[in-house]
């Protein structure tokens, strides 16, 4: 198991080998979650503050006389049921640190980065050749480091955060500075990617770590995205020539000559209907018949 060695262009030139103490170092989960519960307890102030009703200025005598008022009896108007009065059970100033053994923190720091080893979200970083800070250096600088550092937040470990290096990357969103003497557990377990520097990381390993050459192969950098073309303008219509009027096609003999008649012969005459006068029946007949007479 090994991590990455990246030189000050980020490009990787060698593979540094994981110590005895990280690389054997189980990963268990119960360790690291006792570690970081504590530390994040012993980052609280604990400087809440209350005053009980002893503690709050004033109330040394009663308000109104024991009996014959009518109201309920009081002892001082710094009571807790009144107005301004102390407060019951209320917090005070305290220390939330809890004790951790020496041998459980040293595991559960260890196994947290060997889970940054495993994972590929770790590197060392060779501080040489930082002249003069440059976030625009520090910017090109992860763009050049191996995908696992492309995770945010970025935790960068230095010796010195006064140094050249964390001045170039301090500026950069989702990259946290941090020196080694204030780093715990719970930094190295909220960090998604991890970024130490060498000499450091030798501290933490307990001695000086094997790196193996590796040829430099750097990123290539993405081509700009080419700019389409503006669309050609479409060419303007050619104007019309006007249409020639087409030669009637001579008519045919026999249109010709019904065209010539007369418009009383073309047209057919209406037919008459032939409707039989209704004949008056008998019994009308008779009737009329009887009158006359």
């Amino acid at each position: 198991m090994s991590v990455p060695l990246l030189n000050a262009e980020g490009v990787t030139v060698g593979r540094a080998a994981l110590a005895e103490a990280i690389a054997g170092q189980p990963i268990k989960q119960h360790l690291i979650h006792e570690t970081v519960v504590a530390e994040l307890a012993a980052r609280r102030a604990g400087t809440h503050s209350t005053r009980t009703r002893g503690r709050v200025r004033g109330g040394g005598s009663k308000p109104w006389r024991q009996k014959g008022t009518g109201r309920a009896r009081q002892g001082s108007i710094r009571a807790p049921q009144w107005t301004g009065g102390g407060v019951v059970f209320g917090p005070t100033p305290r220390s939330y640190g809890g004790k951790v053994n020496r041998k459980v923190r040293q595991q559960a720091f260890r196994a947290a980065l060997r889970a940054h080893a495993e994972r590929g979200s770790a590197a060392l970083m060779d501080p040489t050749g930082w002249d003069a800070p440059s976030t625009k250096r520090a910017a090109e600088y992860l763009r050049q480091a191996p995908d696992g550092l492309a995770a945010r937040p970025l935790l960068l470990v230095l010796e010195d955060t006064d140094s050249v290096e964390a001045r170039s990357f301090r500026n950069i969103a989702g990259v946290y500075v941090l020196a080694a003497a204030e780093l715990e557990t719970v930094d190295v377990v909220a960090a998604r990617a991890l970024l130490v520097e060498r000499a450091v990381w030798e501290r933490l390993a307990g001695g000086a770590t094997d790196v193996e050459a590796v040829t430099p192969a750097p990123k290539a950098k993405p081509r700009p995205a080419r700019k389409k073309a503006a669309p050609a303008p479409a060419p303007e219509p050619e104007p019309e020539a006007p249409a020639e009027p087409e030669a009637e096609a001579p008519a045919e003999p026999e249109a010709a000559a019904a065209e010539e008649q007369p418009a009383e012969e073309q047209a057919p005459k209406p037919r008459r209907s032939r409707a039989k006068k209704a004949e008056p029946e008998p019994e009308a007949a008779a009737e009329g018949g009887e009158e006359a007479s």
